[in-house]
């Protein structure tokens, strides 16, 4: 444990690297838990290194595009996650977190006129107030942009 900066302790978590086992990237099902988990730990270029391998075996496996489209946005590589996540929407227009997913990417982008429809929809499909708040976010750069914020007051 350590201390906070106004005396009260805090406690520090550590947590341990990933485990990727020899073969790993061979296997879809395989690199895409593996990939996920480095993800999710928030190694994209570990991760990417695994998921490149696999959509070699497997190019049209959408899980493993999804977690590609996330390993952009986390290295900030927008026009490839842009692509990516383009690919997937067309791919399954009813997939709610691609849809986010590009908004966010354009938006990253500035081209809040193109992310907006993809935000609006995803926030259709979800209700989930996150979706909502890049919706509204979104909505207001716009009308900053435009010079008409007191609209949105």
């Amino acid at each position: 444990m350590t201390e906070n900066t106004d005396g009260t302790e805090r406690i520090d978590r550590i947590s341990a690297p990933a485990i990727v086992f020899p073969g790993q990237a061979q296997d879809p099902t395989s690199a895409h838990r593996a990939a996920y988990d480095l993800l999710a730990r928030r190694a994209p270029a570990e991760a990417l290194a695994l998921i490149e391998p696999a959509l070699e075996i497997d190019p049209g496996n959408y899980g493993l595009r999804s977690l590609r489209a996330w390993a952009y946005l986390m290295r900030a590589q927008l026009q490839r996650a842009e692509e990516e996540l383009r690919g997937l929407v067309e791919e399954n227009p009813s997939d709610d977190w691609s849809r986010h997913a590009l908004a966010r990417s354009l938006e990253r982008q500035s081209r809040f006129e193109d992310a907006l429809p993809h935000a609006r929809l995803s926030a259709a499909m979800t209700g989930d107030p996150e979706h909502e708040s890049t919706v509204l976010r979104i909505e207001r750069r716009l009308a900053e942009r435009r010079g008409s914020v007191e609209d949105l007051v």
